[in-house]
């Protein structure tokens, strides 16, 4: 792919990301899907590991299909967290109550 085609698709990316309200969380695939590469969770879950060179972006409220955070990353449950997102144990966001519906 064309560097100024990744670069607007990850731009795409960022842009549903920050769209994701506070207190919610979406999956990868769900980002995916919105953006129009259905096939491509894993591509958003490396644009996002970039997104700080980017600017700033909720990258926390992202999780895995089965709602898991990043195992790497021990600050996103602490984020998720302040802004009321309910887990369902330690490391599964319960995406039942707080999936984000866009």
């Amino acid at each position: 792919m064309p560097m100024k085609k990744s670069e607007e698709l990850a731009f795409r990316i960022l842009a549903i990301v920050s769209e994701i309200p506070e207190g919610k969380a979406a999956t990868y695939a769900q980002i995916a899907r919105l953006c129009g590469c259905p096939r491509h969770a894993r591509l958003v879950g490396k644009v996002l590991s970039l997104s700080e060179f980017y600017g700033q972006f909720p990258c926390h409220r992202v999780v895995d299909r089965s709602g898991r955070i990043c195992p790497h990353w021990p600050e996103q449950r602490a984020l998720l967290q302040a802004e009321g997102v309910e887990f369902k144990d330690a490391d599964h966001v319960d995406l039942k109550r707080c999936r984000w519906e866009a």
